[in-house]
């Protein structure tokens, strides 16, 4: 039996760890070809012998998504050394406690730390959708898939800048499905919950039980759950899915 994949070609940021580990392994399993980005370049060569364990094929890239040079230089050694660009998922983001504003209410952001989320979580989004969208555009289409949140879909205390981007990206996500649907190019976002990742452990710790009460499936998610949907997204199977953002919460945003 063949993978949903199989063949293709995908670039994954943020996959040293997290989500975009989890989503690094199910792409193999399904027979693409990777690029496997992280800021931390010793994370994604982790990542990539984790892959080539499972009997995958993956080259591993450093950058970082806030730098339009980097982010070129990424999609560009992608095509590089798989022939082409046939998905993507634009995973790379950071949380509250990476800028020193864990807990922190909206006026008692930093401004610096304002800026640096929106430009990962928001304005690195763009620039890979950017490149990405240019090479698929000249080469027949593909499917790129962001990472959203449900931070994107309902506002979360302490969380402003963050909820910002998230908000975002979604609003990216369906405005560029819009547009490049015609040329074949869909355009998905997947919304984590919370996610038992590096990311979550700081809000866990100091407000676990509160959230987990507000979950109806009362525990956390895990990466390989919303692996499997982005999978799924960037495949055929998923034909004539573009602009849709994508929950995956254990209900919280039901309730």
């Amino acid at each position: 039996m063949t993978g949903m994949l199989d063949g293709k070609s995908a670039l994954i940021t943020g996959a040293g760890g997290g989500i975009g580990r989890a989503a690094a392994l199910i792409f193999a399993r399904e027979g693409a070809r990777l690029a496997v980005a992280d800021a931390n370049r010793d994370a994604a060569q982790d990542t990539v012998a984790m892959v080539n364990a499972i009997g995958g094929q993956a080259i591993s890239l450093g950058g970082d998504v806030t730098d339009d040079r980097a982010v070129q230089a990424m999609v560009r050694a992608t095509i590089e050394a798989h022939g082409g660009l046939d998905c993507a998922f634009n995973n790379a983001g950071i949380a509250g406690y990476q800028v020193d504003a864990s807990g922190k209410r909206t006026a008692e952001w930093s401004e610096a730390a304002f800026d640096r989320m929106i430009g990962v979580n928001l304005k690195g989004v763009w620039l890979c959708m950017k490149h990405e969208l240019l090479h698929m555009q000249a080469h027949g289409g593909g499917a790129i898939v962001n990472t959203g949140s449900i931070a994107g879909l309902v506002g979360l205390p302490t969380s402003s800048a963050y909820v910002a981007a998230k908000h975002g990206v979604l609003g990216l996500t369906k405005t560029a499905a819009i547009e490049y649907a015609p040329e074949r190019i869909r355009v998905n976002a997947v919304c984590p919950g919370y996610i038992r990742t590096r990311m979550t452990e700081d809000v866990m710790a100091r407000r676990g039980d509160a959230i987990l009460s507000m979950v109806p499936a009362k525990r956390m998610g895990t990466p390989e759950e919303i692996a499997e949907l982005v999978v799924w997204l960037c495949s055929e199977r998923a034909s004539f899915v573009t602009g849709a953002c994508y929950n995956v919460d254990g209900g919280y945003y039901a309730v």
